[in-house]
């Protein structure tokens, strides 16, 4: 079996040339961002579809692709954050 995404070797080797700390990393991204599996990827851009489809067609407007994207955390900053703390 191969782990894509880790150069392309298989578990035997990957357990022989990563350190504890770095396989700690990796288990600290994995819960914090999910799987490696494509298909994240395309929730993300989806989701950026789906704010921009909202925002055209919502009185209000507002989104963002944070609000449809279940698996990615919004940044800590933001442009009206910014301008309140200048």
């Amino acid at each position: 079996m191969v782990l894509n995404g880790v150069g392309g070797r298989t578990i035997a080797e990957a357990k022989c040339n990563m350190s504890h700390a770095e396989f700690m990393d990796w288990i600290a991204y994995r819960s914090k961002r999910g799987s490696f599996f494509v298909g994240r990827r395309v929730e993300v851009a989806i989701a950026s579809w789906m704010a921009l489809y909202a925002n055209a067609h919502s009185k209000n407007g507002g989104y963002d692709l944070y609000d449809f994207a279940p698996h990615e955390d919004a940044p800590e900053w933001s442009l009206d954050r910014a301008k309140k703390e200048w």
